[in-house]
């Protein structure tokens, strides 16, 4: 055999037609499984290796995926949200286990992303991460869908939603993190962060909490309710703000743990000792929740089978496939931040 091993090589060496040979080394359903493992070990003999280029021309597909990660400018230039680095890992390695690249861009909500990328042929389907103001972003997907852009996002999961997406279940996670505090003994317990449809999955949380005080007997007090977008600075600034209204707490539930580190770094500023003084929980268990004093007590969301399923669903919907959105379960993780019982044990 001279020059670089072919398909027809392959073809040749195993008695199967070229094509049944393509569809072995493409992983296609229509080849069976003891096809493609003749295939591929002649393939693995031979050192061949598939030519993607002339495998997306002959396809039509580029054989990426794209990855859209959307943050507005905050107050204190803050980088990406670690819960996001988290999923960015998950999502890249299920890429490269289903054989596409991962093309990843920064985006800012306020940008005309879908207008990039809804023509070009840069990616076979989209993935996005964050969205910004919902309200404005089901314009775009509205748009992306009459382009016919494949694409699913990672969000909340609503009735009326345009787009496929895939969320955790943000009211159990503050059900069941807010029940936490109770437990606890909390009884005037503060809920940081924006509680409108503009931003459903701190809403979803914030019902979840609403849930919790009622089935204790209690009732949300919207002076406790105090608008924070996900960053340290904005929970600092949450807490400094009940404070100086001279609202009475002793817990405080934070829609993430950005915000919860923020709140926490407050506190201590007023000379307020977390857990003795005022519980303190979140939500996302980003890894920098480990590691704050005290460690905090949050929710955790599966983000490495969140990733699979972002990657597949999308694979399926450029497949022309049909697909659901998906609600995973998340998991209280308590430590020392909520253990508001200590201080009269």
């Amino acid at each position: 055999m001279k020059g670089k091993p072919t398909s027809l090589d392959i073809a040749y060496l195993t008695g199967f037609s070229q094509a049944t040979v393509s569809r072995a080394l493409r992983k296609s359903p229509l080849v069976s499984e003891e096809t493609r493992r003749k295939v591929q070990a002649v393939a693995q003999e031979l050192n061949y290796k598939v030519d993607k280029n002339a495998s997306n021309l002959r396809t039509q597909h580029s054989g990426t995926l794209a990855l859209l990660l959307f943050e507005d400018p905050t107050a204190d230039d803050s980088h990406i949200n670690p819960f996001f680095v988290s999923m960015l890992g998950s999502i890249t390695r299920a890429c490269a286990q289903r054989g596409y690249d991962l093309l990843i861009s920064f985006q800012q909500s306020s940008d005309d992303w879908h207008a990039d990328y809804a023509d070009s042929k840069k990616a076979d389907g989209i993935i996005l991460l964050g969205y910004g103001d919902y309200i404005t972003y089901c314009d775009k997907a509205e748009k992306l869908i009459r382009q016919g852009t494949h694409f699913v996002r990672w969000g909340a999961v609503l009735p009326d939603q345009p787009d496929t997406s895939i969320g955790c279940d943000n009211f159990s996670g503050g059900r069941e993190v807010t029940a936490h505090l109770l437990e606890q003994g909390c009884t005037r317990i503060a809920f940081l962060g924006e509680a409108t449809s503009h931003y459903p999955e701190f809403f979803e949380r914030y019902h979840g909490y609403e849930a919790a005080l009622e089935e204790a007997g209690l009732k949300a007090d919207k002076a406790l309710q105090v608008d924070a977008e996900s960053t340290q600075r904005s929970g600092h600034a949450a807490i400094t703000r009940l404070i100086e209204n001279g609202a009475s707490f002793d817990g405080v539930f934070a829609a993430s743990d950005l915000i919860a580190i923020g709140a926490m770094q407050a506190l201590e500023e007023q000379g307020l000792q977390v857990p003795a003084d005022i519980a303190v929980v979140g939500f996302d268990d980003v890894p920098s929740a480990t590691f704050v004093h005290p460690p905090l007590t949050t929710v955790r969301q599966d983000t490495t089978e969140a990733g699979a399923i972002l990657v597949d669903n999308l694979l399926s919907l450029i497949n022309g496939e049909a697909v659901e959105t998906a609600i995973l379960p998340t998991r209280l993780v308590v430590r020392r931040s909520s253990l508001h019982k200590s201080k009269s044990d």
